[in-house]
């Protein structure tokens, strides 16, 4: 699946449902969707019975926390932008009923709350996408549709044209938080993991050595920001209801990804806990 040349010169917002389209096609049609999402057994409500994200009743893997500090830990939120937590967002076809599952758009909103509340450090790891991102010679099968459907695209990297109300603007809700002159927000991730931007480099500045990490999407940014945060030896809690992920044929991201919070993450958390350790810090 191939990016038109003249992209930058197209308007996102004339161009949003011609993208929804081709986000239809490529995931086989709303039908197909939909009976992903119904396998799935989504009730719609957190914690409903029969929820299929429940933990085992007994599990053979060793139990591990994590404590806060304010001094060493920060709030790390990837991608709490409008085109993954919206409606009007280009995914919220494969996304949407995840994301209301879980009250993601809420909970990351309570969790930056509580950080701002008691002077939390607070990191934002943004997804952009440039023109020239768009020239690109190889990619993933979500790297294509993720391009091709114009997820996240800006005008350019020094530019700020149309980006106001965008897919790539972060949810208005969250603005109160993060636009406040104290919050990181980083240069932007390109595929999905933390290494070709500077999160690593502005928490450690900030004497960070210990991540709460939420935003989306589950099983790909979210996961590959932990495996990365791991790798460079910071303690990671996962807020497992403040993020959400796509649900197609070829299977639910939310779920996968749940496995490998389990397995890896430092802490495997809620939001009503994760605030309440948050506050406990202040």
């Amino acid at each position: 699946m191939s990016c038109c040349s003249d992209h930058g010169k197209s308007n996102p917002k004339a161009t949003l449902m011609d993208r929804r389209n081709v986000l239809k096609a490529a995931i086989g049609g709303s039908a197909a969707v939909a009976g992903g999402v119904a396998a799935a057994g989504l009730s719609g409500g957190a914690q409903a019975a029969g929820d299929p994200y429940a933990d085992p009743v007994k599990g053979a893997l060793p139990k591990t926390d994590v404590t806060v500090t304010l001094s060493n830990t920060a709030l790390v939120v990837t991608d709490p932008q409008i085109d993954f937590l919206s409606p009007k967002g280009v995914t919220w076809k494969v996304v949407g009923k995840s994301v209301q599952h879980h009250g993601t758009v809420d909970n990351i909103g309570r969790l930056l709350k509580a950080a701002k509340s008691v002077g939390m450090t607070v990191a934002i790891s943004p997804h952009y996408y440039y023109p020239t991102d768009h020239g690109w010679k190889f990619g993933g099968p979500l790297e294509k549709l993720m391009h091709a459907i114009g997820m996240f695209d800006r005008a350019g990297s020094l530019s700020l044209k149309e980006f106001e109300g965008s897919g790539a603007d972060f949810m208005p809700q969250y603005k109160q938080y993060i636009n406040d002159g104290k919050t990181i927000i980083t240069s932007p991730h390109k595929v999905y993991g933390p290494e070709a931007n500077d999160l690593n480099l502005q928490l450690r500045k900030a004497g960070i050595d210990k991540i709460i990490l939420a935003g989306m999407s589950a099983n790909l940014c979210v996961q590959a920001h932990m495996h990365e945060l791991l790798e460079m030896g910071y303690e990671v809690a996962v807020v497992r209801d403040a993020t959400a992920a796509a649900m197609l044929p070829e299977g639910d991201g939310y779920q996968a990804a749940l496995i490998n919070f389990r397995y890896m993450a430092n802490a495997l958390w809620r939001t009503d806990e994760a605030v309440k350790r948050i506050m406990a810090a202040k």
